[in-house]
């Protein structure tokens, strides 16, 4: 199989199956899903889907949580991981986005890598997500999956390298779809320890269930 027709399978499996994929973030506009997307690092959506409303019910924007101290931020997002560290990010990002962006959560990567607490992955989360732009964050389970289903090379061993072959085989309209696709995948079927192989549509052209078979 070639990699255009792999990719052809893969596409139009997840169109099919999967055509409304979407974040599982609760967020109402893109400064509660910005705050959302750096609370959820390395930490599940839904931990922080059950740590945000109170969190937006005290910060609805950008100005009432660029005012907050330490202590009041910390307690309401202490259950979230690395605590300490996105109590601060939050606060400076939140001022940021006052002294730099008029409030106002920008739209490319360029400018939101700028923010404390956000890195290239919540940069492209926030673009493809709220502006559909053709932006493909890898976490690990985009990692994963598209090494599993021989997406991209075994010698791919960072996320902007992941990134980059995704982005050149993916048509540029599904990019921030592709995005979800891969995400859920991961999270649902393909998993890290025990992926549920059997009920997956995508064994047939999994490079890891080939490989599987026949040790």
């Amino acid at each position: 199989m070639t990699k255009k027709e792999r990719y052809k399978f893969v596409i139009d499996y997840f169109q099919q199956h999967s055509p409304n994929a979407e974040t599982e973030l609760i967020y109402d506009n893109p400064f509660q899903l910005l705050v959302a997307v750096i609370l959820s690092a390395q930490c599940t959506d839904v931990r922080v889907n059950l740590t945000t409303p109170k969190l937006f019910e005290n910060y609805p924007d950008p100005s009432s949580l660029a005012q907050a101290s330490f202590e009041e931020l910390f307690p309401l997002i202490k259950s979230i991981s690395y605590p300490n560290n996105k109590t601060k990010h939050l606060i400076g990002m939140a001022n940021m986005l006052l002294a730099k962006f008029n409030g106002e959560v920008p739209m490319t990567v360029d400018e939101l890598v700028q923010l404390p607490g956000v890195g290239r992955k919540t940069a492209n989360v926030i673009t493809s997500v709220i502006d559909q732009q053709p932006n493909m964050a890898v976490d690990t389970h985009v990692f994963r999956v598209s090494k599993r289903l021989g997406l991209v090379t075994q010698t791919a061993n960072t996320p902007l390298a992941v990134e980059k072959q995704l982005i050149k085989e993916i048509p540029e309209g599904l990019v921030h779809k592709a995005h979800h696709w891969l995400i859920l995948h991961g999270r649902y079927t393909c998993l890290a320890r025990s992926p549920k192989c059997d009920e997956c549509g995508l064994k047939e052209v999994c490079v890891y269930y080939t490989r599987k078979g026949k040790k």
